[in-house]
């Protein structure tokens, strides 16, 4: 089973691709999806959907995760943070993917025991989670797997059917 994870923003958005087999999960691929700064809104937004696009049909996920907005200090980005959370949504939908949605909170939860847990706790739990000789240095990327962890061990594997 392939799933992945997104960490919405405006400008960077990372991704996190892993594969879960039995109870292991093993990293796939991971990134950041980078839209042009300054661009107006509708043009980062169809670049954003045509990127994530390319991403899904190389690697075929069942499942994503996806970072829900949580809170925001700035209603500005909030408001282009949700356009974009639009998009992945609808270009999940728009391959078949089933999507489930966490907050930070939960994400952080689930892959290091502790819903206030720094960046780079987050970083250091998902290289051991994923056996990885070194951490994810992207923070959005880290956070992207971390959404994807969640998704895979949060899903209700027997009663859906993926």
């Amino acid at each position: 089973m392939i799933i992945l994870g997104i960490d919405p923003g405006d400008t960077f958005i990372g991704y996190g691709v892993i594969k879960k087999s039995g109870s292991k999960l093993s990293l796939v691929d991971c990134g950041c999806v980078k839209t042009k700064t300054g661009a107006k809104a509708g043009e980062k937004l169809h670049e954003l959907e045509k990127k994530l696009a390319k991403i899904i049909l190389k690697h075929k996920p069942a499942l994503c995760g996806v970072e829900d907005i949580f809170f925001f200090k700035n209603l500005k980005t909030a408001i282009k943070v949700a356009q974009a959370r639009g998009v992945i949504l609808a270009t999940c939908r728009r391959h078949n993917i089933e999507i489930s949605e966490f907050t930070p909170l939960q994400i952080k939860q689930a892959v290091t025991g502790y819903g206030q847990a720094q960046k780079k706790q987050v970083q250091k739990m998902v290289s051991l989670i994923l056996k990885l000789n070194k951490p994810i240095i992207q923070d959005d990327a880290a956070d992207a797997i971390a959404a994807a962890i969640c998704a895979a061990n949060s899903y209700n594997w027997s009663s859906n059917s993926l």
